[in-house]
């Protein structure tokens, strides 16, 4: 049980992380020659919300409802 709740806190942890360090290091500009993001947010957001509406339609779809 420690063995995944430390797994799923080091997942946090990370994502965390990189999400800080994206925040605080956002260029002013949006310019061709200012520093890229760690992380594409907008495509880690598309992809979480496709993540979890085909979690719900599963769900939906074996619970039988």
């Amino acid at each position: 049980m420690r063995l995944l709740f430390g797994i799923i806190l080091g997942a946090l942890i990370t994502v965390g992380a990189a999400y800080v360090y994206d925040q605080a290091h956002a260029p002013a500009t949006t310019t061709a020659a200012a520093a890229r993001p760690l992380v594409n947010w907008d495509v880690v957001g598309t992809k979480w919300d496709r993540l979890t509406n085909r979690a719900r339609t599963e769900w939906t779809r074996i619970a039988g409802r």
